[in-house]
């Protein structure tokens, strides 16, 4: 099984269908009045796609097309299962017995089917030989801890000629010993009377199941088991999805006996099937429920299918007749009323149930026990699609049998999935496939009222896989089928099984609950955008012009300009930009505090160094920063922002190679150095370039280009980190870092080493390769010693460059803060990779959970993944400041973006958890992005004709209450003097600089003034009171001294 593709649409890799068979079928046995019967089947699906039956089950798919995706009823469920619900596995005896001919066991017809249709099955004893070690099965229910175990008893094992008379002891000391040990460990045994392989003789003799004296011949046989081990057993199972055993057996012909026959024996077979379980029924109701007190039931299996259009009445009606066709042949006379389907009683092949068999038939079964596996899917003919699709929606056909047959208690008698025969332990892709299975049962249960009341996990043990034999493995517990001592070994899937079966269903450890509580108010609340491309002149050119104009002087509603007349301009102002007008006032509608934007390297500089700079563009862009900064908006200024469909150079640099030629670091340089220079002054934060981690996507020649790339990557950023360190810091007082692409990675397989080593080793090559140079001045040493140890196994040729010492001393601590984008978790698992290339130099595979609630473009929401991501970074990096550069995800809804508004809510309340319990240094947040763009993923607040989407009020609010406050703080709100407190006197300065030079020259000549009006009245007082001396008598002998 290929893990990449696993998780992805259930089933893609495993499942193929071919045109609907069933249709061709129909066509098939249709007699000269067939096109009657067509035309009567197509008007009876438009009637009871139209009016529906009571009991009727195609409710199910007529579902709101509005519904929202973040719905609690449809995501994963954190929630247990009912007390004493029913934990179990299940076997099947021809699977896992083996000894097909050892101590007395007659042969079946699926041992004669191998010998005839499956000759590339060379060795019959190839099972897990359950019959000759016993002990080792027990070990492994054990191990699990369930509380019951199904298992089926081999008919000729007992009575190797199948009629019953003289039992085979040592077949009866088997499960008398296997009854016994399951009693002793206090496990329910649930025992299946017939899984499949009848003895050989009754098919030779009878014809098998399409003779009806197989009625007596089965309830005779189910009487000696009712007997012999009904003191042991509570649950009985009649049979084993007859739907296969007709379907398969007497159609297809690719399951024992192998007949390829039509549909009057298909349908004769599910008829005798049917008849043989009532008389079962009623012989134990009668003789052994009176003093045994068990249940019994039959098995039955089903696919589910999904319509074209969920809202085409006519889609829906296939998708009844599909279920019908399968599920309700055998369960609406068994559950039902008594009888077939409607739609089956149009073909004339089907046997008639008399009044008397239908009311014999009716209510036979104490339970519904239902099978939901990949038999009931593949191969290609088994089911009727109609035209429809398949789906794996274990919660929906639970629903339908609600429906269908008035919420019946039911068993899930057989659920899984299968993985390919070379898949040993690490059966990781089960996991999944059980977790999404078991929470659609706990969503049954707790949201939609089903009485499931018990679990078959299927199967114990790898066995054989009836038409796949051993190329596929369905087992709990890996069997090496060549070892002689057929040791069983748990998988990854039976250990999570275990824990699922101590926890009772699924609890949340990942993440922590919701906290109260509020970001500081000089936080960051941002928005970001990709590249914003200048215009080349402004768009609102009426204030510039200096001609005058007539409108409508002809009268033909036209401008006409007044010769030899010429008008007094203004000068040309920034709101002439009709551009940064429209994005003012979506910024203004996000009431963020920030607005991160990129610069076009290209437009600027065209030439690619300073001989050519594109003034306009300058001046667009101080534009933008300076109208954001009346509206209290900070601009956040990325230089450079490459991406995947443009790389976003200049011409010239990228003729030369790009970031592959080492010179481009000082063209870099030189660019940046401009951009100080004409924007510093406005601009406190500052990101060199965005995601250098991600364009290995683009230099992906070899393993050797994609590093070359990043360490000239490197080399440049730190070069523009110590020129504005240098030349720039001191006065304009801003912070400068590169922004990383940081998405968090867990191990697929919690239960596989490997995968813990893949998931570290993830974030290695994808984070610390650029952010550990940063610290320490070189490389990741485990990127290192990784791809070193390929190299020596001959697997790449990859090598990381060198750091020289020059530029160790230059890169370290080249950032004044982390930078991070995050969008998402990704689950990793390791898969040894071959090749000279930096995405085969991880041996990294990637699956998608199919359980996660998910985007359009497949990005799984995962919120706990930020907050580990953000203490990885701390762990890794120390108490640094970090910034969320981006945060976002992709919402196809045009208006109402719920799942963005989901998402958005869940990821800053992590991110205050890790601010408020962790402790890490969260500087600010922004949401990724504006706007969208037209065809691509819509991963805008307003969409690409500028409309605003509904999430902006959500962020408006959390905004507006600095995170997520208490009640009683929840009018505490920061004011905007509080959230621009640091830099309220810088702004004034650099909006107000003619008015304070202005002022401040009135100021001093006010205050020189004042001293000099000072200076010259304390001189006049001195006179005057020196004159006034004069008229003061003096006694006699004094002299009056004039100065």
């Amino acid at each position: 099984m290929k893990p990449g593709c696993a998780a992805g649409s259930p089933g893609n890799e495993w499942i193929f269908f071919s045109t609907d068979e069933r249709t061709i079928r129909y066509r098939k046995t249709m007699s000269n009045g067939g096109l009657q019967r067509s035309v009567i089947l197509s008007a009876f699906l438009v009637l009871r796609a139209v009016t529906g039956f009571p009991g009727d089950g195609r409710a199910i798919w007529s579902k709101n097309p509005n519904s929202s995706p973040v719905n609690e009823s449809q995501l994963f469920l954190y929630d247990t299962f009912p007390k004493n619900f029913f934990w179990g596995v299940g076997t099947g005896a021809f699977q896992v017995e083996g000894s097909w001919k050892e101590d007395g066991k007659g042969p079946s017809i699926w041992d004669r089917f191998i010998h005839t249709h499956m000759k590339n099955v060379n060795n019959r004893n190839g099972s897990s030989d359950s019959y000759m070690f016993l002990e080792k099965d027990l070990s492994a229910l054990d191990f699990i801890g369930v509380s019951f175990y199904q298992f089926s008893i081999s008919w000729p094992r007992l009575f190797p000629d199948g009629i019953v008379g003289a039992v085979n002891t040592k077949g009866l000391r088997y499960y008398n010993t296997l009854l016994d040990a399951l009693v002793l460990r206090n496990i329910d045994p649930v025992v299946t009377l017939y899984h499949w392989d009848l003895p050989l003789a009754l098919q030779e003799e009878y014809g098998g199941w399409k003779n009806d004296t197989m009625i007596e011949i089965f309830n005779d046989y189910a009487t000696y088991c009712f007997q012999t081990f009904g003191d042991r057993v509570k649950y009985w199972i009649t049979i084993h999805n007859p739907y296969l055993i007709a379907w398969h057996g007497y159609r297809t012909g690719m399951h024992a006996p192998g007949e390829v026959g039509n549909l009057a024996a298909v349908y004769t077979v599910g008829h005798n099937l049917i008849k043989a379980h009532s008389k079962v029924w009623h012989n134990y109701n009668i003789n052994f429920r009176p003093h045994q007190k068990g249940w019994l039931s039959i098995t039955l299996g089903s696919h589910w299918i999904e319509p074209n259009r969920s809202e085409n009445m006519l889609d829906i009606g296939k998708c009844q007749e599909s279920m019908v066709s399968v599920l309700g042949w055998f369960a609406n006379p068994i559950h039902g009323d008594g009888d077939y389907p409607e739609e089956l009683k149009l073909f004339s092949d089907l046997p008639l149930f008399s009044e008397a068999e239908k009311n014999e038939v009716r209510g036979t079964a104490d339970f519904f026990a239902f099978s939901f596996g990949p038999n009931n899917f593949k191969p290609l003919n088994t089911m009727a699609k109609m035209g429809q699709n398949v789906s794996l929606n274990l919660r929906e056909v639970l629903n339908w049998i609600k429906l269908e047959y008035d919420n019946p208690r039911i068993l899930i008698a057989e659920n899984g999935w299968f993985t390919d025969s070379h898949v040993k332990a690490e059966d990781t892709t089960a996991i999944y496939m059980m977790k999404n299975f078991l929470n659609q049962v706990l969503q049954a249960i707790r949201l939609d009222g089903i009485q499931v009341f018990g679990y078959t996990a299927w199967s114990l043990l790898d066995g054989f896989e009836w038409q796949d034999a051993y190329t596929t493995r369905r087992g709990l517990f890996y069997v090496d089928f060549n070892s002689k001592q057929k040791e069983r070994k748990p998988k990854s899937s039976a250990h999570y099984y275990k824990q699922i079966i101590q926890e009772n269903g699924f609890i949340l450890k990942e993440s922590t609950p919701d906290v109260q509580g509020q970001f500081p108010c000089d936080f960051s609340w941002g928005i970001t955008e990709s590249v914003l491309k200048p215009e080349s002149v402004a768009s609102s050119p009426q204030f510039s012009d200096p001609h005058l104009y007539v409108w409508n002087a002809t009268g033909n509603r036209l401008l006409h300009r007044v010769e030899g007349v010429k008008l007094k301009t203004r000068p040309a102002q920034c709101t002439d930009f009709i551009s940064i007008k429209k994005k003012l006032e979506m910024l203004a509608r996000m009431k963020v505090t920030h607005y991160r934007f990129a610069l076009d390297w290209a437009s600027v500089l065209p030439t690619g160094n300073l001989s050519a700079v594109n003034r306009q563009a300058l001046r667009y862009y101080r534009c933008v920063i300076s109208e954001g900064l009346k509206l209290n908006i900070s601009p956040m200024v990325t230089l450079y922002y490459p991406t995947h469909a443009n790389l976003g150079l200049p011409a010239p640099l990228l003729h030369g190679g790009g970031w592959l030629n080492p010179s481009i670091a000082q063209a870099f340089q030189a660019y940046a150095g401009l951009c100080f220079q004409e924007l510093g002054d406005l601009v406190k934060l500052w990101i060199t370039i965005n995601e250098p981690n991600r364009l290995s996507d683009i230099y992906n020649r070899t393993g050797n280009d994609t590093y070359r790339a990043a360490h000239n990557l490197l080399i440049a950023h730190a070069l523009v980190w110590h020129l504005y360190d240098q030349r720039y810091r001191l006065s304009q007082r801003g912070a400068v870092s590169l922004s990383l692409h940081s998405d968090w990675a867990e191990p697929a397989n919690p239960y596989a080493e490997s995968h813990w080593g893949a998931a570290e080793r993830f974030l290695q090559f994808e984070i610390a390769w650029f952010a550990e140079p940063l610290k320490t001045g070189d490389y990741p040493r485990a990127m290192r010693e990784y791809i070193a140890s390929k190299n020596r196994r001959g697997l790449s040729s990859s090598a990381l460059p060198h750091f020289t010492q020059d530029e160790r001393r230059l890169v370290r601590g080249a950032a004044d803060f982390y930078a991070l984008n995050h969008f998402t978790t990704r689950f990793v698992m390791h898969e040894q990779q071959n090749g000279s290339r930096y995405d085969l130099d991880r041996d990294i595979q990637f699956l998608q959970d199919i359980t996660r609630l998910s985007s359009p473009s497949r990005l799984a929401v995962i919120p706990w993944g930020e907050r580990k991501l953000l203490r990885w970074v701390r762990k890794h990096y120390g108490d640094v400041d970090v910034y969320i550069t981006a945060n976002g995800i992709d919402d196809q809804a045009p208006e109402n973006d719920q799942l963005r508004k989901y998402y958005v809510e869940r990821y800053i309340q992590e991110a205050l958890k890790a601010y408020l319990i962790d402790k890490i240094k969260i500087k600010g947040y922004y949401a990724f992005k504006l706007t969208e763009e037209k065809s691509k993923p819509r991963f805008g607040f307003f969409s690409s004709d500028l409309k605003a989407k509904s999430s902006i009020q959500l962020y408006n609010k959390v905004i507006s209450n600095s995170g997520f406050p208490s009640d009683e703080n929840s009018s505490l709100k920061c004011t905007q003097t509080q959230r621009n407190k640091e830099c309220t006197a810088c702004l004034f300065l650099v909006r107000k600089k003619p008015l304070i030079f202005l002022g401040c020259c009135f100021f001093s000549t006010l205050v020189l003034l004042s001293i000099t009006i000072i200076f010259h009245k304390q001189k006049r007082r001195k006179f005057w009171k020196a004159k006034n001396l004069q008229h003061i008598p003096l006694k006699k002998g004094r002299k009056r001294v004039l100065s």
